[in-house]
């Protein structure tokens, strides 16, 4: 099991009027952690033109333990906390981190991949398969289309 890390520098537009870390960066530094992590193993958007396929986020939750503030350096984590049999859903899941190890936060974001031409959810690459399995977490799950029809609606 590998977990991959992508550092921050809190800026000044990344934080609200309460001074901290801002609800909406917490969901940009996922998905920058995400991407920089499809990159860094050829699933980048060069890749995922050439397969015709993209990801789609449905449903992401956080859980809030102690506060970011502005010029501090935060880590943000990536596990695969599972996927179908076809790798069709997925799970990743993101810690962030002070330098010292202190845990801020969590995260659990679950999506699909699409075929972009048909807009339709599809099996992934063999090669997909592959980087997701050396980053599974330790609760690494089998997920199926009852997870994806479990997710909480929101009205």
């Amino acid at each position: 099991m590998s977990v991959y890390y992508h550092q921050f520098e809190v800026r000044w537009s990344d934080i609200d009027t309460n001074r901290h870390l801002a609800n909406s960066t917490y969901v940009e530094y996922c998905a920058q952690t995400r991407m920089a992590f499809m990159s860094k193993h050829k699933m980048g958007l060069k890749e995922l033109n050439r397969w015709g396929i993209g990801p789609v986020i449905l449903h992401e939750k956080f859980s809030f333990f102690k506060e970011i503030y502005m010029d501090q350096i935060v880590y943000v984590s990536l596990e695969i906390g599972g996927f179908s049999h076809d790798g069709a859903i997925y799970q990743f899941l993101h810690k962030f981190y002070f330098p010292d190890g202190t845990h801020c936060a969590t995260a659990e974001a679950t999506g699909v991949w699409i075929d972009m031409m048909l807009r339709k959810s599809t099996a992934q690459p063999d090669d997909i398969i592959e980087v997701l399995n050396q980053y599974k977490s330790i609760h690494h799950k089998v997920l199926t289309r009852e997870d994806i029809k479990a997710l909480p609606l929101t009205i």
